[in-house]
């Protein structure tokens, strides 16, 4: 299965992202892990990256679409993947499908997770709160959910339009959210 998680910042994606996943026996695959493991790794994209990264300023697509094609290229990925931050950009959801294509495959389903607004500010409050995340002002939360709805959520339309959208509440516990996302995914295998 090579699936999308999509959602506002705050949603869950990492969380859920991860058990699906394993579920599946498929990677999780997130831009941030991919962008840090390059960094890391002192690659040619990772020293690319990293130089807009400490400037504060968004990895270009070229660079981000490259890094994505490189890991959904390797062993692990051949049976299926979970894309978790990818595509954010309507350019990077073309970028995708020629990516997949490519491998003689296709998006079988992109996951939105939706969660109230007002909730997902105190999420990400208390998330700062805990992890010591001094950035993570409201102001800077609620920036960053008009930069979603801005720029991510038009591909929400993109793939409704293409019949592949499922969307799920995201509001509740872990396991309860888990199991919404597990029963739609069974559902669109029985359908």
């Amino acid at each position: 299965m090579r699936m999308i998680f999509m959602g506002p910042p705050g949603a869950g994606k990492g969380t859920q992202a991860a058990l699906v996943a394993e579920h599946h026996g498929i990677p999780a695959i997130s831009t941030g892990d991919i962008f840090r493991y390059n960094v890391g790794q002192g690659t040619p994209l990772g020293l690319e990256a990293k130089k807009y990264m400490d400037a504060g300023e968004y990895v270009p697509d070229s660079v981000t679409n490259s890094m994505v094609r490189n890991r959904i290229a390797e062993s692990d990925a051949e049976p299926g993947f979970l894309l978790d931050g990818y595509p954010r950009t309507l350019a990077q959801v073309t970028e995708l499908d020629g990516m997949v294509e490519a491998s003689g495959h296709a998006i079988d389903v992109a996951v939105v997770l939706t969660v109230d607004q007002e909730e997902l500010v105190q999420r990400l409050l208390k998330r700062a709160e805990t992890s010591g995340r001094s950035d993570d002002t409201e102001d800077v939360i609620r920036h960053r959910q008009e930069v979603y709805v801005e720029q991510t959520a038009p591909l929400i339309d993109v793939y409704r339009d293409r019949g592949l959208l499922v969307e799920v509440d995201g509001m509740g516990e872990v396991a309860d959210v888990t199991a919404r996302i597990m029963a739609a995914l069974d559902g669109l295998a029985t359908s």
